[in-house]
């Protein structure tokens, strides 16, 4: 295994659609196992054959914080989607930057597994968030194109838990707290 370099917003590669995996081959097992370790390495959810350099569509996620439960998902296709969440949303190949898309809440897809056996998966919250970002990298999109408002240094945004150690630290009351310290 060895660990990808992720291309960056800017680098052409990111904007091209990428092609379909015909059959599993000892190439497509190595990209496998680096995008894994490359995941778990940089800390994200997900990623994308295209972020790694590759226009192939393969797509690697994991949302458990342990991080040992990988789905692997060859030539995913989203074939059902419901519901609307509206959220942060970063991205590997945007180091250091958020902002807020609007993405369905739950998603199914379809797709090939490492065995190029037919698989569906089902995903909400996080997980319909992370299909759905992920596939668009496969289109050549980037999710700073759905951005609604600006998009935000992640140096400036304060996680809830803080923003409730800061409001006490003042006396002040959160919506979380409504007063009830």
């Amino acid at each position: 295994m060895a660990l990808r370099t992720i291309r960056e917003y800017g680098d052409p590669v990111l904007t091209k659609k990428a092609k379909p995996i015909k059959e599993m081959t000892p190439k497509i097992e190595a990209l496998i196992r680096d995008m894994l370790e490359t995941l778990y390495d940089s800390g994200g959810v997900g990623l994308a054959a295209p972020q790694v350099g590759m226009l192939k569509r393969l797509v690697v996620i994991d949302i458990s914080e342990e991080q040992n439960e990988p789905h692997i998902l060859i030539n995913p296709e989203i074939i059902e989607s419901d519901g609307e969440q509206k959220g942060l949303e970063g991205c590997l190949s945007v180091p250091g930057k958020s902002g807020m898309v609007t993405r369905p809440n739950h998603v199914k897809a379809r797709a090939l597994n490492e065995k190029m056996e037919p698989i569906e998966i089902e995903g909400v919250e996080l997980m319909a968030r992370a299909i759905c970002h992920e596939l668009d990298h496969l289109d050549g999109k980037i999710y700073v194109d759905l951005v609604e408002g600006e998009l935000y240094d992640n140096e400036d945004l304060v996680p809830a838990e803080d923003e409730e150690d800061e409001a006490a630290d003042m006396g002040q009351e959160t919506e979380e707290t409504n007063g009830e310290a």
